[in-house]
């Protein structure tokens, strides 16, 4: 078989390993799965290099933390370095212009197109929701792997107002590749510009039916809400295979979509980041073969992804063992988890044998429905009998309750009684659903006066996922002060005016891009005031880096107060709380002044306090030169222009940025080429071979 295989992979074909969601560094402080995001980067890479793949395409979400630890960039430059250079020569050529393409850093080159540097391994990457750019100049942690020469970052869009897709064009003989990517956008902001047309993918304007399209997009696939997703009739007919990041079910096996006729393959997660059904199914990358217009996608497994097993347990279901009313019944509950859990030990030891490179210990997650009258029980002493058998055994059981679910119901005599009823566990949700969803159903007195829905959603999202303590006093501010200049302008004196005025103020910015452009002022006001005072964000000590999550909708770091000596800017001598460093004498025991730690333990009600406290004090609202100052660490994209070097080598005729033709996000295609083998295992077939797609 392997002879057949190089006889496959000749000079004419790209072989592409594809990987999404790596979240290198979660749980990187856990004593037992510490290391297993590493461990399996660590395959992923060997696995490329095995297979002498042409170039490693990752879908985002390469690492897990937006700032990364020292010890996750050590660790992730340590193995690109060991596996992706070497004296392997590349033997493709890239034929667009890359000042475009890699428009992020200040070396707008393929990596290995560097004089400096000696890469046998291209990786191509976007950027996912949890590594995306932040800060003032728009970077991310993936630009600091590009700047160093081991990663090319694409895919990154600096405007809010509009988006054109450039591909990076490949050529491997005589196969073309034309390589689209877009880094993770809010959702709702992406579905609004895709509805009114403002995304825009660039063509070749020679040939265009002799390029394969392969697009990596990072964006929510399934349906969150009306806008929270991206649906795949708003992608281009054009493409030919589309890979999709974010989503965590490995669904690698590529579908087609029979209304735009192209493929779409989901990769899923590397390492399960939620105890949910959607990760245990079985961890693949994907070997992607290109040649003229056919491919071939193999799915590789992952043998160092620990395992995982859930279970769902209705205990109205045994009720031939126990009801509400019987005597110790939560003993036999207890009894019945505790055996549902040994059979799924027993059958992670059954798959494990033979496989040495898998942890040990399995994820076990048992899902208890104690529906109709039954209590909980203790799940940390029943936890305790497992701890050494599993790796997560703080969390095995979890308890949810079903709910009527009130319906009209017309026809008294056949009602589907399944219907009536529905879980009340809400995984997944995410803070500015949560806040939209309870001004929806507030009352008109506790409704917003000032501030929309979206701009307090998007202060709360900043200041839990992303730990921006001061981002809701900022907004509020901010928003005050626009607020009164509106008022003044428009020369309003009564009481009853101003109520009218400021509610038509309000309104009028509703679902707007004045509105986010508003929000995104406002950090970045606030962001400019604390550089000004010298508060540099990445001083702050790892410990406040620290992250455990249990979903991917968003990054919440765990806030920790430190105690001790105040060195490295976070507090004075003595044994009081840490203090910023300043000027002022801070020596001695105590609080320090202006504590960042205070200001990293506030809760959500104490930023709205201090709003109002300062406010009221200060009768008028002063200059927004604030003592309380935010870096933004939000979605938002901001347009930052870089200085730019020319590539060694003059781009062709053929690459240059004319030689596009634009095509809106509805475009029709002319012609349809694209073979597909839907063999999913058997290698030793052509994987070449297949039904030509009709042209349309």
């Amino acid at each position: 078989m392997s002879s057949e295989k190089s006889n496959l992979d000749d000079e004419d074909t790209f072989k592409i390993l594809i990987a999404t969601d790596i979240h290198l560094g979660y749980l990187e402080k856990d004593a037992i799965r510490g290391s297993d995001s590493y461990s399996t980067l660590d395959e992923i890479l060997k696995c490329a290099k095995t297979n002498q793949v042409d170039f490693i395409l990752l879908g985002g979400d390469l690492f897990h933390d937006n700032k990364p630890t020292r010890r996750c960039l050590h660790n992730c430059i340590t193995m690109l370095r060991q596996y992706c250079m070497g004296d392997s020569p590349i033997l493709f050529n890239i034929l667009s212009d890359q000042t475009i393409n890699f428009n992020t850093t200040q070396f707008p080159w393929v990596n290995y197109q560097d004089e400096n540097l000696n890469i046998s391994i291209p990786v191509f990457s976007i950027h996912g929701n949890h590594d995306d750019p932040t800060g003032a100049e728009g970077l991310c942690a993936l630009d600091l792997l590009s700047a160093s020469g081991l990663v090319n970052h694409f895919g990154h869009s600096h405007s809010v107002e509009r988006i054109e897709i450039s591909p990076i064009l490949m050529q491997k003989g005589s196969t073309k590749l034309a390589l689209y990517g877009l880094g993770s956008i809010p959702d709702e902001r992406l579905y609004r510009m895709f509805v009114n047309k403002q995304v825009t993918m660039l063509r070749p304007k020679e040939h265009q039916d002799d390029w394969f399209n392969l697009f990596a997009i990072h964006q929510n696939r399934s349906k969150h809400g009306p806008t929270n997703y991206i649906p795949e009739q708003f992608l281009d007919e054009f493409l030919d295979l589309v890979v999709w990041g974010h989503e965590h079910e490995c669904l690698i096996t590529p579908t087609r979509n029979e209304q735009q006729l192209f493929y779409v393959t989901q990769p899923g997660s590397s390492v399960a980041t939620s105890l949910s059904p959607g990760e245990a199914t079985k961890k693949h990358v994907g070997l992607l073969r290109v040649k003229g217009r056919k491919m071939n996608l193999e799915k590789i497994p992952l043998k160092t992804v620990r395992q995982f097993f859930i279970q769902d347990v209705v205990l109205a279901d045994y009720q031939d063992l126990f009801t509400p009313d019987t005597p110790q019944v939560t003993k036999k509950m207890e009894n019945l988890c505790h055996a549902k859990v040994t059979e799924m030990l027993e059958e992670a030891e059954r798959e494990r044998l033979g496989c040495p490179l898998t942890p040990e210990k399995p994820l076990i997650r048992l899902r208890v429905d104690y529906s109709g009258g039954f209590e909980t029980f203790n799940t940390s002493r029943f936890s305790q009998k497992f701890v050494d058998r599993v790796a997560n055994p703080k969390d095995i059981i979890h308890f949810l309750r079903r709910r009527e679910q009130k319906e009209d119901i017309k026809d008294e005599v056949n009602v589907d009684y399944s219907k009536l009823l529905k879980p009340t566990a809400a995984e997944g949700l995410r803070v500015e659903d949560l806040v939209k969803k309870y001004f929806e159903a507030a009352e008109k007195t506790v409704q917003l006066s000032l501030l929309t829905e979206q701009g307090m959603g998007k202060a709360i999202q900043e200041f839990v996922d992303k730990d921006e303590k001061d981002a809701i006093e900022e907004l509020i501010t901010y928003q005050l002060e626009k607020t009164q200049r509106h008022l003044q302008a428009r020369g309003v004196t009564t009481e009853q005016d101003i109520d009218t005025e400021i509610q038509r103020f309000r309104d009028s910015k509703k679902n707007t891009t004045e509105e986010e452009n508003e929000i995104k002022e406002a950090i970045d006001r606030a962001r400019a005031h604390r550089l000004q005072r010298g508060d540099d964000p990445g001083n702050l000590s790892d410990e406040f880096a620290d992250v455990t999550m249990d979903s991917d909708e968003g990054l919440v770091p765990a806030s920790t107060r430190g105690r001790g000596r105040g060195g490295r800017g976070r507090g004075g001598r003595g044994r009081g709380r840490g203090a910023t460093a300043s000027p002022t004498k801070t020596t001695g025991r105590g609080r320090g002044q202006k504590s960042s730690a205070t200001t990293q333990s506030r809760s959500i009600m104490e930023a709205f306090q201090s709003t109002s406290q300062r406010s009221s004090r200060g009768g008028a609202t002063k200059s927004y030169t604030a003592d309380k100052v935010t870096i933004d660490d939000s979605d938002e994209d901001i347009p930052v222009m870089k200085a730019t070097r020319p590539p060694p080598k003059p781009a062709s005729s053929s690459s240059s940025s004319s030689s596009f033709t634009k095509y809106s996000s509805q475009s029709q295609s002319q012609s349809r080429g694209v073979a597909f083998d839907d063999s999913d295992d058997d290698l030793e077939d052509n994987p070449f071979k297949g039904p030509s797609r009709s042209r349309r």
